[in-house]
């Protein structure tokens, strides 16, 4: 049994989620919890109720989109040798687009 937490809105957090994910969707998945620099709950409770994933930037975040830059480029490389594209991929891109383009807005950046 979970043990219960109050939640900054006053509700009390006692219930736990499970379920399974493939090992390619968990991978994916760690990246982006990864670079959105929120904890795994704040991430799967705001992508799960349609809630905005804000990034805050800072130095965490900014190292975790630089390595993930470089694991990209050597995929990309890896694919114009002859390789295939993983969907997966295409999603991690996707993800770092959207984040990026919302750290272009934040003063912080600029």
């Amino acid at each position: 049994m979970s043990k219960r937490k109050l939640d900054e809105h006053g509700n009390w957090r006692s219930k736990a989620v499970t379920f399974n994910m493939s090992p390619e969707e968990d991978e994916l998945f760690e990246r982006m919890v990864h670079i959105s620099g929120l904890c795994k709950r704040d991430f799967i409770a705001n992508r799960l109720l349609n809630r905005d994933v804000v990034v805050q930037g800072n130095p965490k975040v900014y190292k975790a989109l630089k390595d993930e830059m470089a694991a990209i480029k050597e995929e990309l490389e890896r694919i114009a040798a002859g390789g295939t594209v993983s969907p997966y991929l295409l999603d991690l891109i996707r993800f770092m687009t959207e984040v990026m383009n919302g750290m272009k807005e934040d003063s912080v950046w600029h």
